[in-house]
């Protein structure tokens, strides 16, 4: 039986694998319904495909980083025990899978730290 999934949040590993067509990305879901705005940002460089990225964006929902947004990843931060640049990425993606309607699903190339900022409420899937 298949596991019901409502939505499924990406960090920048995610949609640049989506992007590229990787069939193992591909094979795990048809439509996404979340996307950061910084993944955005992140993936956006001189060797991906603009044609391909814009198509993407057309099929997600992509979640703005607000200033609430902003206040309840530093907050993930803290209450993880992390600090820095690196990790305040990553807590603005945790930050939006934790507020989508669940069950939800992260498709992350660092699920170590994205486990210590979700907790057990987002199903990490490392890729």
């Amino acid at each position: 039986m298949k596991e019901h999934v409502e939505t499924v949040v990406l960090d920048s590993q995610g949609l640049t694998a989506w992007i590229a067509q990787d069939r193992k990305i591909l094979a795990m879901f048809q439509v996404f319904h979340a996307v950061g705005a910084n993944a955005i940002a992140e993936v956006s460089h001189a060797r991906v495909s603009m044609p391909r990225l814009r198509w993407v964006l057309s099929r997600v929902k992509v979640e703005p980083v607000t200033e609430d947004a902003a206040r309840a990843s530093a907050e993930l931060l803290k209450a993880a025990g992390l600090h820095g640049h690196k990790y305040a990425i990553d807590a603005t993606v945790a930050e939006v899978a934790l507020r989508q309607p669940g069950p939800v699903v992260m498709l992350t190339s660092d699920v170590d730290d994205m486990a210590r900022l979700c907790g057990d409420r987002v199903r990490l899937i490392g890729i």
